[in-house]
């Protein structure tokens, strides 16, 4: 099976209400290391990320990924929001509901969705309401349904930041785990320990400009710029 990945951005920008958020950036993305798009609120990390995912059209430049075929793409990815959007059904049901969206044949589905729930530690909890669910077991419902599609790439959009400490061990785990069956992952983060725990690379973001890319523990060790050395030592806002 080909491949999406490497994922292409060509001097892509995006403005908003006559206000540029990101300035042109050229990235190449592959497949393999775990990558932290870094950097403090407003820097224009969750805009990055929907611009990858296709979810933002860029005002400049172009997206590519490695296949050609649109649907193939997207079938090949997910994405998790810190707020993840719950439908008023029961766990199981928003599982599968995902699986039919993704076109998986319906006597697939229940098994793969109670497969999902099982890793993410939700299996007990497949026939309670979603919305019911506490804030970190609704966060790792969204990953179930990512698990699910075994996606080639797993966007996540700061998937901790509302959760206490231990439902952020909790979610840390699941994302382990995606990494450990293959998935690369792209996560957005103000939270420098995870960066740490997570990252393998670190793209730095700066009021919507990419001042470094370098490996996690080269970033932390030897940042290139002011601006980087300034929000590791806490002196920009963490947002």
């Amino acid at each position: 099976m080909n491949r999406i990945l490497p994922l292409a951005l060509h001097e892509i920008s995006f403005a908003a209400a006559g206000r540029s958020i990101i300035e042109p950036v050229t990235l190449q993305i592959d497949a393999g290391p775990n990558t932290i798009i870094l950097g403090a609120n407003g820097a224009g990390k969750s805009v990055l990320m929907r611009l990858m995912h296709g979810l933002l059209v860029p005002s400049g430049g172009a997206v590519a990924w490695n296949l050609a075929d649109a649907a193939s793409v997207r079938r090949r990815q997910a994405m998790v929001f810190q707020r993840p959007v719950m439908l008023r059904r029961s766990a199981l049901a928003n599982v599968v509901y995902a699986l039919a969206v993704a076109g998986i044949a319906p006597g697939e589905r229940e098994p793969l969705a109670r497969d999902a729930l099982k890793e993410v530690g939700l299996l007990h909890l497949a026939d309670r309401p979603a919305r019911v669910l506490s804030g970190g077991e609704q966060q790792r419902l969204a990953l179930a349904r990512a698990w699910a599609l075994n996606p080639e790439v797993l966007f996540l959009d700061e998937p901790t930041a509302s959760l206490d400490p231990s439902a952020t061990r909790e979610i840390e785990n699941v994302i382990k785990a995606f990494d450990a069956s293959g998935t690369k992952i792209i996560m957005a983060t103000h939270n420098l320990g995870q960066a740490r725990r997570l990252g393998d690379e670190v793209i730095y973001l700066h009021q919507g400009r990419v001042l470094e890319r370098a490996p996690v523990d080269e970033f932390f060790a030897n940042p290139a710029t002011a601006e980087a050395a300034a929000f590791i030592k806490g002196e920009l806002p963490w947002g």
